[in-house]
């Protein structure tokens, strides 16, 4: 599949060059003429760091002056940084966890401060949200989302359940995409790099014929060959292929009304991810096979299938009231379908071989007013959402025993909420903020075994049930923040989010009874102080937070084993799902960025997080003494250095930097061979810009030392499995841009 887009891929990569090319010197008196003022205005401003707007409390603020932990990253600084896609910025927001999750490449695991959620399975949910502009994504599937004409990235840190709800227990991660522009724009850049890597990126925005009708539209073809191969089978594995789309059309019939409708697409036809063995052999492997020498390759007899598409739609209205008012409204619908085979063995036998289906639909309304004072700034809405998310999982073990996890979980979701900011003076301000909301979960399990891997013939049902469950939470907030006569922001708040509970679609009624039962929805309160400065004629950005989070009826996913013929030997496995008690999570996160001069520029954070349970009850005793987090690593950091130089008309910009993360977990069972000890990533670029042309040029070098640090992985002791997913290894990419303006 990859090598038949390829072709293609440089076609219009070469089509997009040539075009820019003819067209440069048409525009060549009117970019002459702009370049002139950009550069006058450039040399009459002294070098200061400019800070990114965000809208991290549903308003347009500067990222100084909001009194929230948040870290954002406007369009440049994804293109310094060298984000790809969201796993990207994991080192680069203090105490942040993301990747792929295990043998997906665009299913996201997220985590933040110690709270999120590994298991991608439907009647899960995630800990920490991702929103596509003001549209909530409910499933995992798909939300690793690659850097596609986005305007920036922002990353809220800790409980954000006043202003967006639930599952964003541990923070929201908001990926905003370009504003539609009145005026004719349009990007193409091009990228080749290690394992014959060939993104080709385009964006356009046209207004039609007037001012009152905007569209944008942009696409990507992103691919590269994979990290490893399969040796059993000739194909490589841990590839990429995807093909992204989006479309926008905004009417805007009066200066106070508007309407926007978008629509986005993503086809994700990678192959599988390569994982490593990490234990001598497999007891159920009769050749005894030793672990491979590549941290990529694999041995698996599977088919190397690993397909994602989702899709979504949006339409919003703005309406401006009066001066004071102003209402907004975002309908959404959103899908997804996975098709996906998990060989956890790696081997080419039959010892736990997985093939997944899931697919989910969800429709969203939000209702939102707003209203700006003298004094209060208030926001106040009411959000609907309604989703189905199913599947089937086909199980076979040691070609022995066949099974299926099928079921769907229907959720209602209602909510309604306010949050008001009284500024008393211009130098303080308190905030106060409550979330109400209602939410149904109605599961439908089927569970059996079959009598061989046709799954045609049914011999026993092991789950077979439907019920229902309601959760209902208030969520409060409040916080108070002062301005000191330098500009330093000084803020503390309370804050509480909820993560809903619901069913164990693994359920095994016949060997354990309670499988069947629903699980408690996560609470989370979090006590936090920080300070915000812009120091030195606002040269020296620096941010600091300290936080207190009491986490109660954590939700952990397990491998339970079970003893599946009466012999008295655990001889199978099923995932469960259980509530841990109860735990207390302390946090220490800083960032900076400094520009000395005109020429360099530092940027950094480092974070530190002590996680411990208080209590964790299993099977009628307290184990929390023996119980660690997962994707909790007590210190972290990332450091970033930039010179800036005169080259060949323009500005050459050359970047080092550095990643840092102390030993993690990455799962709940805590196993030693799975487990990543600390290690260390180093990256560099190179990027020439010019305000007197629309070209710009990057060369761009990640993972320089080429070091192998695990992500994820498997630990299944009574089917001897242990495997582990690797970041990855060390790549180069040289990217080619052009702007029209």
């Amino acid at each position: 599949m990859r090598h038949a887009r390829l072709p293609l891929t440089l076609a219009i990569s070469s089509a997009l060059l040539l075009f820019a090319s003819l067209n440069a010197s048409a525009q060549d008196a009117a970019a002459d003429a702009e370049a002139d003022k950009k550069k006058e205005a450039s040399q009459s401003e002294p070098s200061q760091l400019g800070a990114i707007t965000v809208s991290a409390r549903k308003r347009e603020e500067t990222l100084q002056e909001v009194p929230v932990a948040v870290t954002a990253f406007n369009e440049y600084a994804l293109e310094n940084l060298n984000v790809r896609d969201l796993s990207d910025i994991d080192a680069q927001v203090p105490n942040l966890t993301i990747y792929a999750a295990r043998g997906s490449s665009s299913t996201v695991t997220a985590y933040i401060r110690g709270v999120g959620q590994s298991d991608p399975l439907w009647g899960v949910d995630p800990g920490v949200g991702v929103y596509i502009d003001d549209v909530y994504i409910a499933r995992p599937q798909g939300a690793l989302l690659d850097v596609v004409d986005v305007d920036r990235i922002e990353v809220l840190r800790g409980p954000q359940g006043t202003l967006y709800g639930k599952n964003t227990i541990g923070g929201a991660i908001k990926y905003l995409t370009k504003p539609l522009s009145n005026e004719f724009g349009a990007t193409a850049q091009v990228t080749f790099g290690s394992y014959t890597q060939a993104d080709v990126k385009g964006s356009v925005n046209v207004p039609l014929g007037s001012d009152a009708v905007i569209a944008r539209f942009s696409a990507a073809s992103l691919s590269r060959d994979g990290y490893g191969d399969n040796r059993f089978t000739q194909q490589q594995v841990s590839d990429k292929e995807i093909l992204v789309a989006r479309g926008t059309l905004g009417f805007y019939p009066s200066e106070d009304l508007n309407f926007v409708i978008s629509a986005d697409w993503l086809d994700d036809q990678s192959g599988v991810r390569g994982a490593q063995r990490l234990n001598p052999f497999n007891a159920f492997d009769p050749a005894r096979t030793p672990p491979l020498d590549d941290r990529y390759d694999i041995l698996s007899g599977m088919p190397n299938v690993n397909d994602t598409q989702m899709s979504g739609a949006a339409f919003t209205a703005n309406w401006t009231v009066n001066d004071s008012w102003w209402f907004k409204s975002v309908t959404a619908y959103r899908e997804s379908d996975t098709d996906t085979y998990i060989d956890f063995d790696t081997l080419p036998n039959k010892i736990v071989d997985v093939r997944a289906l899931y697919a989910d639909e969800q429709l969203s309304q939000e209702f939102q007013l707003n209203y700006q004072g003298d004094r209060l700034y208030g926001v106040f809405g009411l959000y609907l959402f309604d989703g189905e998310a199913g599947g089937t999982v086909f199980n076979n073990f040691r070609n022995l025993s066949f099974g299926t996890t099928n079921g769907v979980v229907y959720t209602k979701s209602a909510a309604v909420y306010g949050e008001g900011t009284w500024s008393f003076s211009d130098s303080l301000s308190l905030t106060a903020g409550l979330r109400f909301t209602d939410e149904s979960k109605e599961a439908d399990v089927l569970n059996q075994a079959y009598a061989n891997a046709n799954f045609t013939t049914p011999i026993f049902t092991s789950s077979d049930f439907r019920d229902k469950v309601n959760f209902s939470n208030v969520s409060p907030k409040l916080s108070l923040d002062y301005t000191l006569d330098d500009g330093t922001l000084l803020y503390g708040l309370v804050s509480r989010g909820f993560k809903s509970g619901g069913f164990n679609i693994r359920a095994n009624v016949a060997a354990v009874p309670d499988s069947a039962n629903p699980f408690d929805d996560e609470v989370v309160t979090s006590y936090e102080v920080g300070v915000k400065t812009a120091l030195m004629d606002q040269t020296l950005f620096l941010n600091a937070a300290a936080f207190y989070n009491d986490y109660e009826d954590i939700q952990l996913s397990v491998f339970s084993a079970y003893d599946s013929n009466g012999d008295g030997t655990n001889d199978a496995f099923f995932g469960d799902f259980t509530n841990a008690g109860a735990a207390t999570v302390t946090g220490l996160e800083t960032e900076f960025q400094w520009m000395p001069n005109e020429r360099w520029s530092v940027q950094g954070n480092l974070a530190t997080l002590d996680a411990s349970y208080d209590e964790f009850i299993t099977r009628g005793v307290d184990v929390s003494d023996a119980q660690k987090f997962t994707n909790a690593p007590k210190l972290s950091g990332a450091l970033s250095v930039q010179y800036n130089m005169d080259a060949l008309g323009g500005t050459l910009s050359a970047r080092l930097g550095m990643s840092y993360q102390d030993k993690v977990y990455p799962t709940t069972d805590l196993s030693e061979d799975i487990a990543q000890k600390d290690y260390a990533v180093y990256n560099a670029g190179v990027i020439w810009r010019s305000p007197d042309s629309p070209w710009t040029v990057s060369l761009q070098g990640s993972n320089l030392f080429d070091k192998d640090y695990r992500t994820t992985g498997y630990n299944i002791p009574v089917l001897g499995i242990v495997t582990g997913f690797y970041g990855a290894p060390r790549t180069f990419s040289l990217g080619v841009g052009y702007r029209w303006d």
